[in-house]
């Protein structure tokens, strides 16, 4: 069997090695011809994916890649894995979606089967592309080529977050469709579990990240009221989560980052007005959220005014740009954020992350593009005002940080079992 799959980022690249190490051929296919050479010479462009994996899967011709969406017309399958972001009124952005779809209708052999993983609101599948599937290529889905989603759950640097064992949803635009997805599916990942339809797919995927935005949305909200109580809101989790029933623990932060949760939350609030149905929750987290970088920069206030200090001429280090850690995801990162808001304050702001070594172009913060990571040393380290623990990666070392920096205000209690004098560890 013969696939292709477009978009080979965070989520196409790994469905692609896993696709191919189970003996199916896949044709990676992207817009970005940087990506395409850099895998032929068997190169990895993403920190977690081992190159040792890319090499050998092209070396024996189970991998290939290209920029050519007319090479659709080889395979038996494709599996679309776009972004959908927000646009700048935080509506859906189906553009990359849509365009992929008038890039390989042309191309689309006879029975062939057609899959989005892409996250979105419901109705996208057997609406919007359905329809761009249907006019380019002349064919009607369900009777000449197949046409399913199955949501991606892919969880970078996470150990246990393993592309073959994560069960796997996939809905179908009918039931042979979706006999046809479980068909291809069943090649490369050990469970399925079939839903009624696309739009089950699709809504199973926004109830997953609404899920985590809502619970992050309450234990960011928690941590200020405990604070104001003098208590330590991850002590609380801590002993929370020893319940062995009735409770999943998450945990605070400086902000929402990545493409999902910051993102797919409103996906489904945009989608819901069309029915007249309001979402007085996910908007709730949605708000929590976004003020988080905010109550960030009063807690770096409260640590400089310590001081007799202000943030207007202060020399501010970001810990992480990453918007997780152990990945070199920077993509809606809360740094990004903070930076901003520090910047606008008079603060003079940089950043380390051996995981982002230079900020990339992107649309949101173009300003902080070609911008390089600081050497990990005293002499560096110590030349600053304050030190925000933004993202806490594993490769840092804490405790020469509690050596070396002045100040430090911790987002995410990587400090915590480090010895630091007293007064130094601000928690925000």
């Amino acid at each position: 069997m013969k696939i292709a799959v477009v978009g080979l980022g965070y989520v196409g690249l790994p469905l692609s090695l896993q696709f191919a190490r189970s003996c199916v051929s896949v044709l990676g296919i992207d817009v970005d011809p940087k990506k395409v050479e850099l895998l032929k010479n068997g190169q990895s462009y993403i920190k977690h994916v081992e190159q040792s994996a890319i090499a050998e899967l092209i070396d024996s011709e189970k991998l290939s890649a290209s920029t050519d969406f007319s090479r659709v017309k080889e395979v038996e399958a494709v599996i679309i894995c776009v972004p959908t972001p927000l646009t700048k009124n935080r509506e859906p952005d189906l553009s990359f979606i849509l365009e992929t779809g008038r890039s390989i209708a042309p191309h689309l052999a006879k029975g062939a089967l057609v899959v989005l993983e892409s996250t979105t609101y419901p109705g996208t599948t057997d609406e919007e592309l359905r329809v761009v599937l249907e006019e380019g290529s002349g064919m009607k889905a369900g009777l000449d080529f197949h046409l399913a989603f199955s949501p991606e759950r892919e969880d970078p640097a996470n150990e246990r977050s393993k592309v073959k064992q994560i069960p796997k949803v996939v809905g179908g635009y009918t039931p042979a469709c979706l006999e046809k997805a479980i068909a291809l599916y069943s090649r490369a990942i050990d469970k399925l579990v079939p839903v009624s339809s696309c739009r089950a797919a699709e809504a199973t995927k926004l109830l997953e990240n609404i899920f985590r935005s809502v619970n992050i949305a309450l234990v960011n909200e928690l941590k200020m009221v405990y604070a104001a109580m003098g208590i330590d809101i991850w002590e609380v989790i801590e002993a929370a989560k020893s319940k062995p029933f009735g409770f999943m623990p998450f945990y605070p932060g400086p902000g929402l980052g990545g493409h999902c949760i910051p993102i797919d939350p409103f996906y489904l609030t945009w989608k819901a007005r069309e029915y007249g149905q309001h979402t007085r929750f996910i908007e709730l987290a949605g708000e929590i959220n976004t003020r988080m970088p905010k109550h960030v920069i009063h807690r770096v206030a409260d640590a400089l005014n310590s001081q007799q200090k202000s943030i207007n001429g202060s020399r501010i280090l970001i810990l992480g740009l990453a918007y997780k850690p152990n990945v070199d995801d920077e993509r809606q990162s809360p740094s990004y954020v903070l930076m901003d808001l520090l910047q606008e304050r008079g603060a003079e702001v940089a950043y380390y992350d051996s995981y982002v070594p230079v900020i990339k172009p992107t649309r949101e913060h173009a300003e902080f593009a070609g911008r390089k990571s600081i050497e990990w040393n005293c002499a560096t380290i110590e030349n600053f005002e304050v030190v925000i623990i933004a993202t806490n990666h594993s490769s840092v070392n804490y405790h020469e940080l509690g050596k070396w920096a002045k100040c430090i205000v911790d987002t995410r209690n990587a400090m915590s079992g480090v010895p630091v004098a007293s007064g130094k560890i601000w928690k925000a």
